[in-house]
C-alpha cells in the first residue's frame, strides 16, 4: 500500500465510523412508532365522515398495485424504496401544510415487511408533523378491498 494511503487510513476509518453513527441516529429518530400507525377502522371511519377533514392519502407502492386498486382520493407518489418514488413524494408534499394529516400506504404486503413505507415515512416525517402509516396486517387487497371498503382502479 502506498505510504500516503497508509497515513490516511485511520482518518478515513474515523470519518466512516462517524458517518455510520450519524446515519444510525438519523434512522432511529424517524422509525415508525405505534403512534405513527393508523388502523383501518379509524381511517375508514374518518373517510366516511363527510364533515371531517380528510388526510392526504399517498400511495407509496408500485404502479401496477396502485392501478389495480387503491383508496379513492389517493395520490400516487411511486415506490418509497426507489429514489424516483421518494423524489415524487417530496414534490407531492412540497406545498402541503406541515400540520395537515398525511397517511402513507403501499399495500403490497404487511406493513412490517413493506420495502416502501419506511423510506417514505423517513422522507416525509421531518417536514410534516402528522404523518401516519396505514397498518395493514396482510395487504391492501385482503385488509381493505376484500372487506368492501371504498376502492378504485386506474390512474
Amino acid at each position: 500500500m502506498p505510504r500516503r494511503l497508509r497515513a490516511r487510513t485511520p482518518q478515513f476509518a474515523l470519518l466512516l465510523t462517524a458517518l455510520v453513527i450519524a446515519a444510525s441516529c438519523a434512522t432511529r429518530t424517524t422509525e415508525i412508532q405505534t403512534s405513527d400507525l393508523i388502523q383501518i377502522d379509524e381511517l375508514s371511519r374518518g373517510l366516511a365522515d363527510s364533515t371531517a377533514p380528510h388526510p392526504l392519502l399517498v400511495h407509496v407502492g408500485f404502479a401496477p398495485l396502485y392501478r389495480s386498486g387503491h383508496i379513492p382520493g389517493s395520490i400516487y407518489a411511486g415506490p418509497g424504496s426507489k429514489p424516483a418514488g421518494l423524489a415524487a413524494l417530496e414534490r407531492a408534499l412540497k406545498d402541503v401544510p406541515a400540520d395537515r394529516p398525511i397517511v402513507l400506504y403501499c399495500g403490497c404486503c404487511p406493513w412490517t415487511d413493506c420495502p416502501n413505507v419506511r423510506p417514505a415515512f423517513r422522507m416525509a416525517k421531518p417536514s410534516h408533523r402528522n404523518v401516519r402509516v396505514l397498518y395493514l396486517t396482510h395487504n391492501l387487497e385482503r385488509d381493505w378491498i376484500a372487506k368492501g371498503l371504498p376502492s378504485t382502479t386506474g390512474e
